[in-house]
């Protein structure tokens, strides 16, 4: 596909004002918080209490469709090449600088970076020359088995809230 005129601008700008990307390396999406960080997209994760990062590797490419902030529709997909940071390198000091900042309800703030050396992974995701065609469909998956879901019987006392007959 030839870029359109607006291409990289596009990309850039959607990437910025969206939090959240759905990136799908060699695995499926997954929903990521990132920050955009000089030209390109940065994000942790793979470390206790962090976001997975499955099939993202230093050298591969990944598919990432950002969506509006707004809408929540797909606004711009694009191909991207992964790279992984050295902990405390001067480029992982800027992108976990910048990715500090972001990092919403940790539980550890001050010693976060440390953390982030030693057990998780800073990628930054590069764009590629291309961005991709949006799909005609839904692209609608099942979403991935979790642990996290929970199936009680509701309570009495709620069920006489919720099923109460109109008065």
């Amino acid at each position: 596909m030839t870029q359109p005129p607006l291409g990289p601008a596009l990309v850039e700008e959607a990437t910025k004002k969206s939090g959240l990307v759905w990136v799908r390396g060699s695995g499926p999406d997954r929903a990521l918080w990132h920050v955009w960080h000089e030209g390109a997209a940065v994000l942790v994760g793979d470390g206790p209490g962090e976001q997975p990062l499955p099939g993202l590797v230093a050298g591969a490419t990944a598919e990432v469709t950002v969506r509006s902030k707004d809408k929540g529709g797909r606004l711009v997909a694009w191909s991207a090449a992964v790279e992984e940071l050295a902990p405390h390198s001067p480029e992982w000091e800027a992108a976990v600088a910048e990715l500090k900042g972001k990092r919403l309800n940790a539980p550890d703030a001050e010693v976060m970076t440390e953390r982030w050396a030693r057990e998780c992974r800073v990628l930054r995701l590069v764009p590629g020359d291309s961005t991709t065609e949006l799909p005609s469909g839904s692209l609608a998956a099942t979403p991935l088995p979790t642990a996290a879901t929970t199936r009680e019987p509701v309570r009495t006392p709620l069920r006489r809230l919720l099923f109460k007959r109109g008065r």
